[in-house]
């Protein structure tokens, strides 16, 4: 679990490296894309293992190449045997083989922390994972990260329940998820971005409490790579030394600051990015 530094600040001097495990985005909204424009808009270096490779647009997929668990396996020993790796972020694992060696050079290696978006669920509602993915992404790799980001869709596939309909079901669901293994002995965080209204609340729900993280709703359609993004820069900013929930309010800050400057951008006929350098002069 996490016991990094407990000040309100960074202790970090100097640039941190981050690597990010994911899939390619030909259209650089999502994905490995999204990540390495998340962990360098932070402030961190940003390192990658690419997974799969995917044809893709602000429409939609059209194909997906999987890159082998071998390969895959090579790119992290280049990575670890030479970088030291402040912590890493893994996106969207739909391939037994590939979670397992994954997990495998997390435990050889052992960054100081590991942040899982787990990817399961499409826009669309439909499933984009394998149930005996899912239960592999459990058994061996749960239990090494530090944080998982689900949405309310994914975190009621992971344990098996329906989706709160509003934010007043969210007390009986956290007491669901808190009493699901292995997920009652780790980080969560719930993000409530498939709710409505002014707000828009994220839930932290660890082994000894429950946080909630609100910010103001930014209504657009450029929320392409929301997920990829604030994972990312949760990541970026527990390797620069901030405390777990210091490193989410900045990341959530830094989202919502991507989100309002999105329509700025002109990417595409459907659903764009979030703008990661919005704070970069024009």
């Amino acid at each position: 679990m996490l016991e990094k530094p407990t000040s309100q600040s960074s202790s970090i001097s100097h640039i941190v490296n981050i690597l990010t495990i994911a899939g390619s985005d030909s259209g650089g909204g999502a994905g490995i894309q999204a990540d390495i424009k998340a962990i360098s808009a932070t402030g961190s270096y940003a390192c990658s293992v690419i997974t799969a490779l995917t044809a893709q647009n602000t429409q939609g997929v059209s194909g997906i190449y999987s890159i082998s668990a071998e390969f895959i396996g090579q790119q992290l020993d280049a990575v670890f045997q030479d970088i030291d790796i402040a912590a890493v972020k893994i996106g969207m694992l739909n391939d037994c083989s590939v979670i397992k060696v994954i997990a495998e050079k997390i435990k050889q290696y052992q960054p100081p922390f590991v942040v899982l978006d787990p990817v399961m669920v499409a826009t669309s509602g439909d499933p984009l994972i394998q149930i005996s993915a899912i239960e592999t992404l459990k058994e061996v790799l749960f239990p090494l990260v530090s944080l998982i980001t689900p949405n309310l869709p994914e975190a009621a596939l992971l344990i098996g329940s329906d989706m709160p309909s509003s934010e007043a079901e969210i007390e009986g669901f956290i007491v669901k998820l808190r009493d699901h293994e292995p997920l009652n002995n780790i980080n969560v965080l719930l993000k409530g971005g498939h709710f409505c209204g002014e707000q828009s609340n994220d839930w932290l729900v660890t082994p000894k409490m429950v946080e909630i993280f609100s910010h103001k709703r930014v209504f657009t359609k450029n929320t392409h790579g929301t997920g990829c993004t604030l994972s990312s820069a949760i990541a970026s900013y527990l390797g620069q030394g901030y405390p777990l929930t210091q490193a989410i309010d900045l990341a959530k800050t830094y989202l919502s600051n991507a989100l309002v400057q999105a329509d700025l951008l002109n990417v595409g006929k459907g659903a764009g990015p979030v703008h990661h350098f919005y704070n970069l002069p024009c």
